[in-house]
């Protein structure tokens, strides 16, 4: 023990034993799955972010050894505990200076955004030195000036390799791309039981997986354009989801960027044009709905039928609002009155 914490702070590494843990200190060879809480506060005490409030989640981190996560530091540190162990790690700036970047993602999970969302294309040294903003204050003041931190960790499990089905953050390139056709087929299972809500997570899954890759390729190269093939149907396949779901601005957003790519695309015209006509915007609806009979005249009886339906919609709508507005600004009749 005292041999590990002299190690610790040759490395600019001070631990604090908070609460200890239960059994034997595991080897941790690469591949194993640690689980934990952790607690970021700046040495003053003021708290940067805490797992267990995050986004009012209390979901704790995940992480497997040996995958080159962005902060090495919670390896290290990590590999000192015991099951069940609670301590208090406090890191010198050399340490520290990526947790911005990592602690933006995090927050980005915690409330079902892309963990990469607002990160520049290009590696974390360069982001922090650059002057780009990572849409929170705490994050861009310790990003402009690096400090030490103090990582308030609990280790709830650690699993060895092989005793769990590895989540898609943590494969290798090649494993994602082998496993899209799998999610893929998945999906369209479970959209033909009806379950719509779970297909569409699957395609959710199947899209991250292609676009983290596709991250790494140029765009326009030839690398890019075939992962954004595959990209499309799965695409296609979560708007056919949110239409049932009736997220039908979502839907047009998705489909104007599949059309912008791709001019010829006939199910994203169709689509953008069903989740047009169910908000109201007719003349794009027509105009999606034309664009769809120019590039497969077969589709004229399913266009005819939508159609009418629009039009029986739009109907009714005025109806009702004519009945709603009947006699409002009629004049009402006079009231004889006797002195």
């Amino acid at each position: 023990m005292e041999e590990e914490a002299r190690k610790l702070l040759e490395e600019g590494i001070s631990k604090k034993l908070v609460s200890p843990g239960k059994g034997a200190l595991s080897t941790f060879p690469n591949g194993t799955k640690v689980v934990f809480h952790y607690r970021t506060s700046l040495c003053d005490g003021t708290v940067l972010d805490d797992s267990r409030t995050m986004a009012g989640t209390s979901k704790p981190m995940e992480l497997i050894l040996g995958k080159k996560f962005k902060l090495a530091v919670w390896e290290r540190v990590i590999i000192t505990m015991r099951q069940g162990e609670i301590a208090e790690f406090t890191c010198d700036t050399k340490h520290t200076a990526l947790y911005p970047l990592v602690s933006q993602s995090l927050r980005n999970i915690s409330v079902g955004k892309d963990p990469l969302e607002g990160q520049r294309h290009c590696c974390g040294i360069a982001q922090i030195h650059s002057h780009h903003s990572l849409g929170h204050k705490d994050l861009d003041h310790l990003q402009a000036n690096p400090q030490p931190l103090a990582f308030t960790i609990e280790l709830l499990e650690v699993l060895p390799p092989g005793s769990f089905q590895l989540d898609v953050w943590a494969m290798t390139d090649e494993e994602k791309l082998a496993l899209v056709p799998q999610i893929h087929e998945e999906g369209n299972m479970l959209f033909k039981q009806g379950q719509i809500k779970e297909a569409t997570e699957k395609y959710y899954n199947g899209i991250a997986c292609l676009k983290n890759l596709q991250m790494k390729e140029h765009p326009g190269d030839e690398a890019w354009i075939k992962l954004d093939h595959m990209i499309t149907p799965l695409l296609l396949n979560y708007c056919q989801c949110k239409l049932l779901q009736g997220q039908y601005y979502e839907v047009i957003e998705h489909c104007s960027s599949l059309t912008f790519k791709y001019e010829d695309n006939v199910k994203a015209f169709y689509k953008r044009a069903k989740a047009h006509a169910a908000v109201w915007n007719e003349a794009e609806a027509r105009a999606d709905f034309a664009k769809v009979l120019e590039l497969d005249p077969s589709l004229g009886p399913s266009v005819a039928k939508e159609l009418r339906a629009m039009e029986e919609r739009i109907r009714t709508k005025e109806k009702e609002e004519k009945g709603r507005y009947k006699g409002l600004f009629n004049t009402p009749p006079a009231t004889a009155t006797t002195g």
